[in-house]
């Protein structure tokens, strides 16, 4: 099995970009609503059916928050907490209401197209074209990035190796392939324009232990070899305090708190006892983390 990946590309950006004093994230003042239980149907609305008590909710709220170059910056919070529309906002998948998201100081709305170049996102709902193999789909999106056929089939190779997929997986249809190999296919997806802002939504559900630790190797690479940043919402504790440099918890969309993991663990710290994240988690939303697999 391979045990690097050196041979990823960069992709072209400006050398002030990898100034260490630079912040690679900021999100200032960010509010995203949407309609509520009442709203109704868009054809309930446009016929003139809808409930009238339409309401609002907000689902990122005054949120605030900066992430350093090189930093692995985690968000945890609770189903229903805003973490997903979060990610979907910092990827430009989705327009704030309100506030400003920069990376790199390029704003998200107006260099969208400059931002969509230095970032790449894995989600647990990864779509693929099925009936293709991995490295088919693998090299349809590296062909959108602008790369090499020759260059992408090296690349894919050994990303998917790292990752743990078995030589003849690769270029097996992918329908056939299990939920957790088809999201070791959508990381890799994402790790093949080796991204200097990669944005990582509960990447490891559906995986067994051995490719969680998989994964969260190369998400380690990623940042010594390659200078990325890594911005992870995930539901596993243990995952959490192993990868990330500091952790922001979200509840009804606002953030509760936000630390280092051993910062977070001391403010719940009592009598000579060592509290664990999720004690945390406990303290500061009185929910119990769970994840897509066990709420299904």
């Amino acid at each position: 099995m391979l045990t690097t990946i050196e041979a990823m590309p960069r992709l072209r950006t400006a050398p002030a970009l990898y100034d260490e004093t630079r912040i690679a994230l900021d999100v200032r003042d960010v509010v995203k609503a949407f309609d509520g239980q009442g709203a109704g149907t868009w054809w309930q609305r446009v016929s003139g059916k809808a409930p009238v008590a339409a309401t609002q909710v907000r689902a990122v709220d005054h949120v605030s928050f900066s992430v350093r170059r090189r930093e692995i910056f985690g968000i945890l919070g609770p189903n229903g907490s805003g973490k997903s529309t979060l990610i979907r906002l910092l990827s430009t998948l989705l327009i704030p209401d309100s506030g400003r998201i920069t990376v790199f100081g390029l704003d998200v709305e107006r260099d969208e197209r400059q931002v969509k170049r230095m970032i790449n996102r894995v989600s647990v709902d990864a779509a693929f074209f099925k009936k293709l193999s991995p490295m088919e789909n693998l090299l349809y999106a590296g062909r959108l990035y602008g790369l090499d056929g020759r260059a992408i089939r090296e690349q894919s190779l050994e990303i998917l190796g790292r990752l743990g997929l078995e030589r003849k997986a690769i270029f097996e249809p992918m329908e056939d392939m299990s939920r957790g190999m088809q999201q070791k296919v959508a990381i890799a997806r994402a790790f093949l324009t080796a991204p200097i802002l990669m944005l990582l939504d509960e990447p490891t559900t559906g995986l067994d232990p051995r490719s969680k630790r998989e994964v969260q190797a190369v998400v380690q690479d990623l940042r010594a070899v390659h200078d990325a940043t890594v911005v992870l919402t995930t539901h596993d504790m243990d995952e959490a305090e192993a990868l990330c440099d500091r952790i922001a918890i979200i509840e009804s969309g606002k953030i509760v708190a936000l630390d280092t993991p051993d910062g977070l663990k001391s403010r719940v710290a009592r009598n000579g006892h060592e509290p664990t994240l999720e004690d945390v988690f406990m303290a500061l939303t009185g929910k119990r983390l769970v994840t897509e697999e066990q709420a299904a």
